[in-house]
């Protein structure tokens, strides 16, 4: 009897002990799967401005590097690519995040609670963003202001919503306000808000001692964009909204340079504050939609992606970002000589944004 208790108990304490080993090695398998060692391709998410130069960077280091797969890029917006990027560490979770704007600090404060500590920021370039029309349409010339007046949702010193551009300014002409251009999602909004919205608000005195006394109010009165109609989003895709102003020769579009150069054989840039959008207005700052763009890399990932070192040193070539590099042909404003070293060294060395970098 005694023996029989024995022979169950041991079988029993067998039974648990299998359980257990399995539980351990599911929880081990899981704990492979969830790393990034698990991959070997590098993935890339974010900005559609900046999705054509990194896709051409991954191209070229296929190319440089047959022994590593290409990288897998895809055109989420610079906000969506951000959350991704900050969602964690591991397989599931992207290593690059493209950005037509530098980070915020509550995004870096999303990664670090996340586990994303090792945040590696690599200003690739410079950009314009750009107001285009199609060539057919009637031309124009805006200022920050103008542009601030006609599609502000509460515009200051305003007793009615302009419906023409005309409205406005009466050196402009009689044309329906169409302005189509990025969702709230997209880092080229979020520079749209700041280089034409802001700009155009902070042009009036009063919005200047706003901005001192009450920011939040500032905000909500400079970057406030309506809804009833004059400006239209048209999504992540910059071809779309080329396609939509070739289809309506009166509307204005909203993209990064890149894109207009790409496509100047249908539009035109509208010059603003008489500036007109090009390399050399864009490199100096003397065009007002200059900005600089992005790459942000995952401290976390580097040693354990494939090939992962390998891109970020092809992205830093001189022969990619340099003005004379493969990306200047594509639209790309390379930054000074000086800035580049600088942006090179530190990003081969993989060093991290300190905390309270990002202001």
């Amino acid at each position: 009897m005694m023996r029989d208790r024995q022979v169950r108990r041991g079988a029993a304490l067998g039974s648990v002990t299998r359980r257990v080993w399995r539980f351990g090695l599911a929880a081990a398998w899981l704990a492979l799967a969830g790393s990034a060692g698990a991959r070997d391709q590098i993935r890339i998410v974010g900005s559609s401005t900046v999705f054509p130069f990194t896709t051409a960077v991954a191209e070229n280091f296929r190319r440089a590097n047959p022994q590593f797969r290409t990288p897998i890029v895809e055109s989420t917006g610079t906000g969506g690519g951000i959350k991704l990027f900050c969602g964690g560490v591991g397989a599931r979770h992207p290593d690059i995040a493209n950005a037509s704007r530098r980070i915020k600090p509550s995004e870096v404060e999303q990664c670090r609670r996340a586990g994303v500590n090792q945040i590696i920021e690599v200003k690739i370039g410079i950009d314009g963003l750009v107001l285009a029309q199609a060539k057919t349409g009637p031309e124009i010339g805006l200022t920050q202001r103008q542009v601030y007046h006609a599609l502000a949702k509460t515009p200051f010193g305003a007793t009615r919503r302009p419906i023409f551009w005309s409205d406005i300014d009466r050196s402009l002409p009689r044309l329906r306000i169409e302005v189509i251009g990025p969702p709230p999602t997209s880092g080229t909004r979020d520079a749209f808000n700041e280089l034409y919205m802001l700009a155009g608000c902070d042009t009036e005195p009063t919005m200047q001692a706003l901005a001192r006394a009450d920011s939040q109010r500032h905000r909500e009165v400079c970057e406030g964009v309506r809804e009833d109609g004059p400006y239209v989003e048209a999504g992540e895709n910059d071809n779309l909204i080329v396609q939509k102003l070739v289809a309506n020769p009166t509307a204005i579009g909203v993209f990064g340079y890149s894109y207009f150069e790409e496509n100047s054989d249908k539009l035109r840039d509208v010059p603003i504050n008489g500036v007109m959008a090009t390399p050399e207005t864009i490199a100096s700052g003397a065009y007002p939609g200059a900005r600089a763009i992005y790459i942000y890399v995952k401290g976390e990932h580097v040693d354990s992606v494939r090939g992962l070192r390998e891109f970020i040193t092809e992205f830093t070539r001189e022969g990619t970002i340099g003005p004379r590099g493969y990306l200047a042909r594509r639209g790309l404003v390379a930054l000074p000589a000086a800035e580049r070293e600088a942006v090179r060294t530190r990003a081969r060395a993989f060093v991290a944004l300190a905390p309270g970098e990002v202001g």
